[in-house]
């Protein structure tokens, strides 16, 4: 389904995509008064910011793609007066274990009396939550520092050095592989890998990689909103991409869904954009173009040469349940242990494993991932029916799931990597999770994955890539220019994830392209 053609032969600008990212630079060009044409490929608006009804005949809307906030600002919310709301989580993280043949696990959140009881219960003295304070004390010290420059003109590198100010903080983060910095702080294996997590989190790489491909990954998920939280969106992912959609439009920014753009013509002060929809093609001018698309996707516009190719590297799981399963530790309750990030097959030695085994090409024997229950937190989710009968939602997040292992055949390991996934979840519950599930209008179990081609081929995420390409440090280097959008075309910027400071759902790349447009 399509919308009307474009109303005019021409606008201000032309954003290439309905992205959160696309959303942001429209509400933000069409409030300062530019004619603004958003120009999407699918039916709607959201890109991977979006809440769905995966399984049929359920009310459950989920966060079918991206699934938590945090880089977000507060700014971008207040400034476009969106109606948008996130909720923290009171518990942070749970990791099971099995010490001493007996079940355990590391609780992170309840109240520090609760978390400092936690680690020593599992380590058996308070040094390594000493240790925890510490280190999180100085990430948090730098997300205070660095988080408000994402919606700046972008900092030098000594700029933004002399703004940590602090030496030992800034070697850690963005000078040594994190992995010495995980080593040096911790010694216990299940909570190095709890910190290391962070580092891994749609990137695929060792914790001392000497690109620091993990250090950039693990600085984006501990600085956001100046306090490394990740909260949950109240309505799900959706809610923000409808809300940014409603504040470009009452700004009297127009859409065209079902018009897919197909190439951008530019001289460096004027440009067209051909589109074709499915009744034919057209072209429209722009004074600038802004592309929430990828870099590959930027580069085929354009007609120039590919960047340099993308990998995703992550098992995607959406899954509806009757109940929340039972522990094996029965110390905490189920409903504490998926409310925050419940980490399973994540101690340090087993995340190196998994790297090992799929850098040679294999499924990892033991897959790591992440899950949390969005419904403990936001049970406006789901249907009235489904919250009085206790339903709740989980969310997987896979990592060490390269698109490599996935090309010869993609569905047989899909269905491989996800059986050994719950297998090793299975592992640290009193009950199977699958009669925990519940099942859709045609009997079949609410339970679906995304790998990394499946993204590609439903999104165009360049190799199922979540952040489009590597995440980079948010200071300036070559190219990016003076917000970090700019392409070697003027009036051609890019705002989407791939953008220098993107990655992640934090609109930060379309508001500065805005600004830059805007020449702010």
């Amino acid at each position: 389904m399509e919308s009307p053609a474009p109303s005019r032969a021409s606008y201000d600008a032309v954003i290439v995509g309905g992205g959160h990212n696309g959303l942001v630079a429209a509400a933000y060009l069409a409030r300062a008064g530019r004619s603004v044409l958003v120009l999407e490929r699918l039916p709607a608006t959201g890109g991977a910011a979006v809440s769905t009804r995966p399984f049929a005949g359920v009310e459950a809307r989920l966060s079918r793609y991206s699934y938590l906030v945090s880089l977000l600002p507060d700014k971008i919310v207040r400034e476009l007066g969106l109606r948008f709301a996130v909720r923290r989580r009171d518990v942070s993280s749970y990791t099971p274990a099995v010490r001493g043949g007996r079940p355990t696990g590391l609780l992170v959140g309840g109240g520090e009396d609760r978390t400092r009881a936690s680690f020593e219960a599992l380590t058996g003295s308070d040094r390594e939550y000493e240790a925890w304070r510490g280190f999180y004390g100085r990430t948090a010290r730098a997300a205070r520092r660095i988080f408000p420059t994402l919606t700046e003109p972008l900092p030098a590198r000594a700029e933004l050095r002399a703004r940590v100010d602090d030496e030992d903080t800034w070697r850690m983060l963005f000078e040594e592989p994190v992995g010495a910095a995980v080593e040096e702080h911790f010694a216990d294996d299940l909570v190095r890998g709890v910190v290391l997590t962070d580092a891994l989190i749609g990137t695929f790489a060792d914790a001392h990689d000497p690109s620091l491909v993990q250090n950039r990954c693990f600085l984006y998920h501990v600085i956001g909103g100046g306090t490394g939280d990740w909260n949950v969106p109240v309505g799900g992912m959706g809610a923000l991409t409808d809300a940014l959609a409603d504040a470009a439009r009452a700004a009297g920014a127009e859409f065209a869904t079902g018009h897919e753009a197909t190439a951008v013509a530019t001289d460096g002060e004027r440009a067209e954009v051909s589109f074709r929809t499915d009744a034919g093609e057209g072209t429209v001018g722009a004074r600038h173009v802004l592309v929430g698309a990828s870099p590959q996707a930027l580069a085929a516009l354009l007609g120039e040469a590919d960047p340099e190719p993308a990998e995703g590297a992550q098992l995607k799981v959406n899954m509806l349940l009757t109940r929340l399963p039972r522990l094996r530790d029965t110390s905490v309750d189920p409903r504490e242990a998926f409310a925050g990030t419940f980490h399973v097959a994540e101690g340090y030695e087993q995340l190196a494993t998994a790297h090992r085994e799929a850098a040679a090409g294999r499924l990892p024997g033991a897959p790591p991932s992440e899950i949390y229950c969005h419904s403990l937190t936001d049970p406006s989710i789901l249907g009235a029916d489904l919250a009085a009968r206790g339903h709740q939602t989980l969310t997987l997040f896979g990592l060490h799931a390269p698109a490599r292992l996935f090309a010869r055949d993609n569905d047989a390991a899909r269905a491989a990597l996800l059986d050994a996934t719950l297998a090793e979840l299975d592992a640290h519950l009193a009950e199977p999770l699958a009669d925990c599930l519940a099942t859709d209008a045609d009997g079949r179990p609410c339970i679906e994955a995304k790998t990394p081609l499946d993204l590609e081929r439903e999104l165009r995420l360049p190799g199922g890539h979540i952040f489009h390409r590597d995440l980079s440090f948010p200071y300036a280097e070559e190219g990016g220019g003076r917000w970090g959008v700019a392409t070697r075309h003027a009036n051609v910027l890019l705002c989407g994830a791939g953008a220098v400071r993107g990655g992640g759902v934090s609109g930060v790349p379309g508001h500065n392209a805005a600004m830059a447009v805007l020449g702010r």
